[in-house]
């Protein structure tokens, strides 16, 4: 397994500027994402200004953000304010609202209006057939799906997510993520089925310094953590 020889295109995903930055800097990355949870758990209080802020930062690389409105007239007034802030840019619009109503009409005519978006919170077949469906062929967009998500319902998503390709790919500017991944080894299977990105978040993309690192010495290494932490804890029996 080697990193550089990847199809897959990996997306940082996060809302700390230090971290983004740190990110940015590294050549595998070649996008990046957030969220409104991300962002509240940064500490972040003023959306606006922290995304122009990061897009001064980052002004060459696809950056995802999100609407927050419930309301679908809202949501549409929202996302077309932040198209306008860069032209690598796409908003991501959830796959329903929080009534479960789903958001098809507004991203096909978000999308149909030349919005860049990244639909978001998929986590079934029949919602990436009806996302699919109503995307315009020649606008730009991502096709988000929750794989990890789904991975912790018991599910294995690599079926899902090979199925989920063949729809996205009927149309010619729609791209797949494989969203939520849990560990590294969901970047080489996405990478495996032909997934076109994968969003990943700093704590997995620090053990890609383990990819290919051999199990005979990352045993050694794990005895030897064990017994220092008990030297530390100063244990005696």
């Amino acid at each position: 397994m080697d990193i550089a020889t990847l199809k897959v295109k990996i997306f940082a995903d996060g809302a700390d500027k230090a971290g983004m930055l740190d990110m940015y800097k590294k050549p595998y990355i070649k996008g990046l994402t957030t969220n409104p949870t991300l962002m509240h758990r940064a500490g972040l209080t003023d959306y606006r200004a922290f995304a122009k802020d990061i897009l001064q930062a980052i002004p060459d690389r696809s950056i995802s953000f999100e609407v927050f409105s419930d309301d679908f007239a809202d949501m549409e007034r929202q996302a077309r304010e932040i198209a306008d802030w860069g032209e690598h840019v796409y908003v991501k619009i959830p796959v329903t609202n929080t009534k479960g109503q789903p958001a098809y009409e507004l991203i096909q005519r978000l999308s149909s209006a030349g919005v860049k978006l990244n639909v978001t919170a998929i986590l079934t077949l029949t919602q990436v057939q009806q996302v699919a469906a109503h995307l315009a062929a020649q606008v730009p967009s991502y096709v988000s799906v929750f794989a990890g998500r789904i991975a912790d319902t018991g599910v294995d998503p690599v079926p899902l997510m090979t199925h989920a390709l063949a729809l996205v790919k009927k149309n010619p500017a729609s791209e797949l993520i494989w969203a939520s991944p849990r560990e590294l080894l969901n970047i080489f299977q996405a990478n495996e089925i032909g997934c076109d990105i994968i969003t990943v978040t700093n704590d997995i993309l620090k053990k890609l310094d383990l990819v290919g690192y051999d199990l005979a010495q990352y045993s050694l290494d794990t005895v030897k953590m064990f017994y220092n932490d008990a030297q530390k804890a100063g244990f005696t029996l």
